[in-house]
């Protein structure tokens, strides 16, 4: 039989990947504290209408992405292909409408069944932040920030552009939808298969097209920023004025879009040009319908998601291993007492492992691959003394340190 490999499009997080998955989640979950967010944690599937309601029936997630299920109840059940929907519904089932605002960061695996390429997978993993609850033009730029921070404290803000669009609000979506309808109505002839599916029912989704005919109508389609309304327009001016004095850059894209109904006004994306085609590292907007459409009130909201994994290749130096103190006991000396030096020291805060057998050579050659700081030496004569021997891997240097010290003050011993 041959051996057991990872289902495709999945990866295992060991070593140095796993200490920069790690880095990242940790930095944004610090930093969206320091922003007043508080960590919300959904299960890993749901029932599906909680996807097919937020994603849209023809967006490429619900009609070919989603890994959904029917479980032994005969109940169709979907793994999360985003965390939006499901912190808004938990918003909903948990009561929570009347105590606005919310602001909620996750983290967390993600599944869609798509094409695995450089930094996305089948099961991967996100950040994400949801302002929920307040519908000023602050409110998306203090989200912006957050997301801008997070890159910042990850030390990769240098190389990776703000790009800003507005969607306007209802009045203004409806105008400029039927001006996108008789545009690629006119020429229809020359969309693909997709887009005139789009057409019929979703026509803003045509600008998410990666066709390349598309594309070409795209460009000189109908613009947003033609048909907005005075109150859409100083939303967009207010919103712009919030970023300037949160001092964060960014540049005008009308082409990103969100094709759902329930998105309005600001849309953004944090975007590098490290990571070939798919560039996007951070993306958002503002979804003011959705807490409706999963059976609450009329809730504002602004939030955006990253994906870890792309996140964690763009840092600049991996996070260095943990070091350890290994203890190798010389001879026969009392278990007990050996026991106890290694929980006396990971008591206070030091990383002890233990030598477990062999020759005294290949312990510490051992300890050498574990890339350990210093070796305790614990035998017999030692624990008589309550003095022991210890060697400090780099410096080769040895020194005798007392029973007491190591009980009270291991952490100057091993700094």
């Amino acid at each position: 039989m041959s051996s057991i490999q990872p289902v495709r499009g999945t990866h295992d997080l060991i070593g140095e990947e796993q200490r920069r998955h790690t880095r990242v989640v940790s930095t944004a979950r610090h930093i969206a504290g320091l922003y007043g967010f508080d960590e919300w944690s959904t299960p890993i599937f749901e029932d599906t209408r909680v996807f097919s309601r937020s994603l849209g029936d023809t967006s490429d997630v619900v009609s070919k992405e989603m890994y959904s299920f029917n479980d032994r109840d005969g109940e169709s059940l979907t793994l999360r292909p985003e965390g939006t929907a499901a912190v808004c519904r938990a918003l909903v089932t948990n009561g929570l409408t009347q105590s606005l605002p919310q602001k909620v960061f996750y983290t967390g695996p993600m599944f869609r069944h798509e094409r695995p390429q450089k930094g996305r997978y089948r099961q991967f993993h996100q950040i994400g932040a949801e302002l929920m609850g307040a519908a000023e033009p602050l409110a998306d730029a203090e989200a912006i920030a957050l997301g801008y921070a997070v890159l910042e404290a990850l030390g990769i803000a240098g190389y990776v552009t703000l790009e800003l669009n507005t969607l306007g609000d209802s009045a203004s979506r409806d105008a400029w939808r039927r001006a996108l309808v008789a545009y690629f109505s006119a020429h229809g002839d020359k969309l693909s298969e997709d887009s005139r599916v789009r057409l019929e029912k979703n026509p803003l989704r045509i600008l998410d097209s990666k066709d390349a005919g598309d594309r070409a109508l795209v460009a000189n389609a109908p613009m947003m920023e033609e048909f907005l309304t005075p109150e859409a327009r100083t939303f967009w001016d207010e919103l712009r004025n919030k970023l300037d004095l949160f001092g964060i850059a960014y540049t005008v894209n009308p082409s990103i879009v969100r094709g759902l109904d329930y998105y309005n006004h600001t849309t953004f994306e944090f975007v590098t040009n490290r990571l070939g085609s798919q560039g996007t590292v951070l993306a958002g907007g503002r979804y003011d319908g959705l807490v409706k459409q999963m059976g609450g009130p009329d809730v504002p909201a602004i939030g955006w998601a990253a994906g870890v994994e792309r996140l964690a290749m763009l840092l600049e130096d991996a996070p260095q291993a943990p070091r350890s103190v290994v203890l190798i006991p010389v001879g026969t000396p009392e278990e007990k007492a050996v026991c106890q030096l290694l929980q006396a020291l990971r008591q206070q805060g030091v990383r002890t492992e233990i030598g477990y057998k062999g020759s005294l050579r290949k312990r510490m050659e051992r300890a050498g691959k574990q890339n350990a700081s210093h070796v305790l030496f614990v035998g017999e004569d030692e624990l008589a003394r309550g003095v022991f021997r210890v060697k400090g891997m780099e410096s080769g240097q040895e020194s005798d340190v007392a029973m007491e010290t190591l009980m009270s003050d291991a952490r100057s011993v091993f700094a």
